[in-house]
């Protein structure tokens, strides 16, 4: 994974879903090159290296891969490159329709969006005094855990 690939998806990610606040990621080469720092900076992107302090700019997502491999990834091994986007995208679309999240006040994402309301500050990185009161556990759901569902119910 060069710089120059990574400054194409970049630029592919910022014309498909727009421009992020902040961009976090580790300190590769690529990712600290001049060219793809100032990419971001061009476009107003906050940059955010992994490193001492940094753990909170990544949360989010660390815990939404986390989720997704222990979920679904471990648990059906795809064979191939099209059973894994075609079982990923079904997740993907399960995660975000159908599992209601603790920190979304039992409400999926798909809700949370559509209608953020008073809860929409519960799961803000600036509203929290730690990373347990954004996720509680660490984990996949575990039975009876307060908002989850106690069974994945994705079958591939």
């Amino acid at each position: 994974m060069g710089t120059e690939f990574c400054i194409e998806a970049l630029e592919d990610a910022f014309r498909l879903h727009g421009r992020p606040e902040i961009f976090n990621t580790d300190q590769g080469s690529q990712f600290t090159s001049p060219r793809f720092t100032r990419a971001l900076l061009d476009a107003t992107v906050k940059v955010s290296m992994d490193g001492r302090g940094r753990w909170m700019d990544n949360l989010m997502i660390e815990r939404l891969w986390r989720s997704l491999k222990y979920e679904c990834v471990y648990l059906h091994a795809f064979e191939t490159g099209s059973a894994a986007r075609a079982g990923i995208g079904k997740w993907m679309t399960f995660y975000n329709t159908e599992r209601p999240h603790s920190a979304l006040g039992g409400r999926t994402p798909i809700e949370a969006h559509q209608d953020p309301g008073p809860k929409a500050a519960a799961w803000s990185p600036g509203k929290l005094s730690s990373a347990a009161n954004l996720f509680g556990k660490w984990g996949p759901p575990q039975s009876g855990a307060q908002g989850e569902a106690s069974i994945w119910p994705f079958t591939g």
